[in-house]
């Protein structure tokens, strides 16, 4: 019987790893298109003035081949988790001071997780 708790506890632990932002996908991409996708790109490979956003959640800041960073990026130690993806969307110089993005800011806390729910499934 013990045996049994234990494995529905690890497949509950297994089965909430992927758990995706509370956000919209749909406005998540639209709120990409019109906040984003100037500077961004959502393929594989492909930077724009900044880069790609492509498995960015849990990628380590300024670790995109062939994309240029501040050395203030470079120098932060950010790994992109939600939270931090968030905090950055919300007030890129405030999380990274001395950061080259020329973004004020995304004030809605309901885009900016729409827009992380969008980025959890560029993979």
């Amino acid at each position: 019987m013990k045996a049994i708790f234990v494995l529905l506890a690890v497949l509950a632990g297994a089965v909430s790893l992927p758990a995706r932002a509370a956000g919209d996908v749909d406005k998540g991409k639209d709120v990409f298109a019109t906040e984003c996708a100037e500077c961004h790109s959502a393929r594989e490979g492909k930077n724009k003035k900044g880069p790609s956003m492509f498995a960015v959640v849990g990628r380590k800041a300024a670790s995109v081949p062939d994309a240029t960073y501040s050395d203030a990026l470079k120098g932060s130690g950010i790994l992109w988790t939600p939270d931090k993806i968030d905090a950055y969307v919300s007030a890129p110089k405030k999380l990274v001071p001395g950061g080259k993005m020329k973004y004020d800011g995304l004030a809605s806390a309901a885009e900016r997780a729409d827009l992380l729910a969008y980025l959890a499934t560029l993979r």
